[in-house]
């Protein structure tokens, strides 16, 4: 295993109270992210590195894009439709909504798999509760269908092989700090048992969003440690790469040819000692040295 100075650059000072979900969109080329908190959208171009940011009704845990030229929102009482206006205003439209076991719960990761399908786990807000409370669930052509799978504290880091027969999974709550990874049907959407992958409670920062490269890999941000782990298929700690903010939080890879890992943060109430507070927040980019996977589209909508 070998340990990376980051030279990571500043993208985007957005300054997101939580800086989540980063979509690259290839034939846009651009970044989409989400800020939960400030119920925010961002668009930021690569090339002129212009931003839009559009105020949604809701908090936002996760997005997609879809292959209708809107953007998916999973937000606190369903998953809704967005179609971007002049900024900041958007025409939203649900497209499913959701009874949460528990109060004060809301939609945190998701990722689109090869087919289309959104997947898209919950949490309850207040991560001090323990709560087991939050799932997994998917949205296609039935509506929105779950919780598939059950159990999890602060389900997180959801990404999809390049083969499309693996599916892995983290539960970043403190409490936890473990990665799974399941056997994946994609034809029918099946998850097979969970296999435990790597346990990160020895190493610095808890799982939260993740990626995959060309080669199999699983990256994935050590939130609270300023990394970004990059992990073998069987779960062997390849690389660790250290990003200038404490509480990096979802990594995707993008810019020409996905040769650039773009990685969102989170802006504590107090910044914390050795990291430089302008990144708080922010959106950086680095150069992996790997290239990324397209992100796949959601197509499958419900059936009305």
């Amino acid at each position: 295993m070998t340990t990376t100075v980051s030279k990571a650059a500043l993208f985007s000072d957005s300054r997101d109270a939580v800086g989540e979900s980063p979509v690259w969109s290839v034939a846009e080329q651009a970044l989409y992210w989400v800020d939960i908190e400030g119920q925010r959208l961002h668009r930021q171009d690569w090339q002129t590195r212009s931003r839009q940011t559009w105020q949604l009704q809701e908090r936002v845990g996760c997005i997609a894009l879809s292959d209708r030229g809107t953007v998916i929102a999973a937000m606190e009482s369903g998953v809704f439709e967005v179609r971007l206006l002049t900024a900041p205003d958007v025409a939203v439209e649900q497209l499913a909504s959701i009874n949460h076991p528990e109060s004060d719960m809301r939609f945190n990761d998701g990722r689109c798999d090869a087919s289309g399908r959104f997947w898209i786990s919950t949490m309850v807000r207040n991560m001090g509760l323990s709560s087991k409370a939050g799932g997994i669930y998917c949205l296609d052509e039935r509506g929105l269908q779950g919780p598939v799978k059950k159990g999890f504290i602060t389900a997180n880091g959801m990404a999809f092989s390049p083969d499309n027969r693996t599916a892995y999974l983290s539960d970043s709550h403190p409490s936890e700090q473990k990665i799974y990874k399941h056997d994946f049907v994609l034809e029918s959407g099946n998850w097979g048992p969970a296999e435990l992958l790597v346990d990160m409670k020895p190493l610095p920062g808890r799982p939260d969003g993740a990626a995959m490269d060309t080669q199999g890999c699983y990256w994935i941000c050590g939130n609270d440690a300023g990394q970004v782990h990059r992990f073998s298929r069987h779960g062997d700690l390849l690389e660790s790469i250290h990003v200038p903010m404490s509480k990096p939080s979802m990594c995707c890879f993008g810019g020409p040819e996905l040769r650039h890992l773009l990685v969102s943060s989170i802006r504590p109430p107090i910044p914390v000692d050795g990291f430089d507070a302008t990144f708080d927040g922010a959106v950086v980019v680095l150069d992996p040295g790997v290239q990324g996977l397209p992100e796949p589209l959601f197509s499958r909508f419900p059936v009305r």
